[in-house]
């Protein structure tokens, strides 16, 4: 599929997943224990046969550009790449992405290329899996300008998304972004029966929402963004497009979710640890991608372990409990630990014995989790050191916290940002994080 560019957007702030996007980009926050949230367009890209790749960054890139540069390596002979495109100054533009349509513009330069007909948008921060080529064939069948991706959704969840209404032939007439009241949800009803003609069960969802995918004529593309100043494919492009351009749907109806939150990441991430998980990470058709590791199996002492994810290169003492739970990569839980409805994104290496006893010496506990701690509720960033009968749990019930370099609460989740050190015995006291204090 060489007549087809795919841009990702994965340059965002990602203020609403702080503090764990304080240190990296949003796509590149730590998912189901092994993988990074871009991972996802990435597989599903190759899984379609996609293999012409740009990712447009910006925040805190390091980590993401190390991942991808690491990880997504084609052969010489088929003529793929995934190719990193950084904010950067040009004697045209000196300023900073300034959305995502902004971010495309800047680029252009690379949708000019001999042979491309077609270019596919993605965010780098969903979760769900996809053929795209499906989408193109919805958009060939259509003689469609541009195609967004929708999902059938009932009216309660219709005022966190963007939804759309329309005309008899299926075209978009209609879109509004996060609607609040019940007649601007009334005029953007769609016909279940509409819904069900192609192929899709309604189950009693009656709008259209869109899921940030888009697939454009290349030079519909170049011709909406030379000829305006739109900063936002969402909120200015496609509604400009549907009043001038042939504009259609792709339904969707699979396991889809916008990690764009604390809470979001946190029950997606759960969900994945199900002994019937919505989305399955162990499929044979369509695979999900990573960096390949050089790491030796879990060894788990006389545990127990129950409805969890445990990533590779950990080692669970004797005694501890884990439930309903996803632990990452080269994670240290000591003797009787119990976790529980938690996130542990692990660590970037092995401690070395004198790294250790260095830790020790300072009066600092090792990286991991230490004998006969408590997390319940919480999401653990990496290389962090918990030490002895430590509790991180948010008995309290506070919902909000302010930001502390030894946990906050956000959501009403404990979070610990990468590397916190709480020592022996420490109490995450969430009335103290609430008045600005350290617990």
């Amino acid at each position: 599929m060489k007549n087809i560019i795919t841009m990702v957007l994965g340059g965002g702030r990602g203020t609403r997943l702080h503090p764990l996007t304080k240190v990296r980009s949003k796509p590149a926050v730590p998912l189901a224990g092994k993988y990074r949230l871009i991972d996802i367009p990435l597989s599903n890209c190759i899984n379609s046969g996609l293999n012409r790749l740009y990712v447009l960054t910006q925040f805190n890139s390091v980590s993401l550009h190390r991942h991808i540069r690491q990880t997504y390596r084609f052969d010489a002979f088929n003529g793929g790449f995934v190719e990193i495109l950084a904010a950067q100054q040009t004697p045209e533009n000196a300023n900073w992405y300034q959305g995502t349509a902004d971010a495309v513009r800047q680029n252009l330069r690379y949708l000019l290329q001999p042979g491309v007909e077609y270019v596919l948008i993605l965010s780098g921060d969903q979760l769900y899996r996809m053929n795209y080529l499906d989408m193109l064939e919805t958009h060939r069948r259509n003689r469609a300008d541009a195609t967004i991706a929708a999902l059938p959704v009932a009216r309660e969840a219709a005022s966190q998304l963007g939804i759309m209404r329309l005309d008899g032939m299926g075209r978009v007439a209609g879109f509004l972004e996060k609607p609040k009241t019940l007649p601007e949800v009334e005029q953007f009803r769609t016909d279940p029966a509409w819904i069900e003609a192609q192929g899709v069960p309604s189950r009693g969802r009656d709008l259209l929402a869109s899921m940030g995918i888009y697939l454009f004529n290349r030079d519909t593309l170049l011709n909406v963004l030379s000829k305006t100043d739109y900063r936002d494919f969402g909120k200015e492009i496609f509604p400009a497009s549907i009043r001038t351009h042939q504009v259609h749907v792709h339904l969707f109806d699979g396991y889809w979710e916008d990690i764009g939150t604390i809470k979001s990441f946190y029950e997606a991430n759960l969900d994945l640890a199900k002994p019937e998980p919505p989305f399955e990470l162990t499929s044979a058709e369509a695979p999900i991608y990573s960096h390949p590791r050089f790491l030796p199996p879990t060894r788990i002492e006389g545990a127990t372990v129950r409805n969890s994810l445990l990533a590779d290169g950990c080692l669970i003492e004797s005694g501890a409990t884990i439930e309903n739970s996803v632990i990452g990569l080269r994670c240290r839980i000591g003797r009787n630990v119990t976790i529980r409805n938690s996130v542990l994104m692990g660590a970037d290496t092995f401690q070395t014995q004198a790294e250790i006893a260095a830790d020790l010496a300072a009066g600092r506990p090792p990286m991991g989790i230490g004998e006969g701690a408590t997390i319940e509720g919480a999401i653990i960033d990496k290389n962090c050191h918990v030490g002895r009968r430590v509790c991180v749990c948010n008995e309290s019930g506070v919902t909000e916290t302010p930001d502390n370099e030894q946990g906050m609460v956000c959501d009403g989740i404990v979070v610990l940002p990468k590397d916190a050190v709480l020592p022996d015995g420490w109490q995450l006291d969430v009335k103290a994080l609430a008045a600005g204090a350290t617990g």
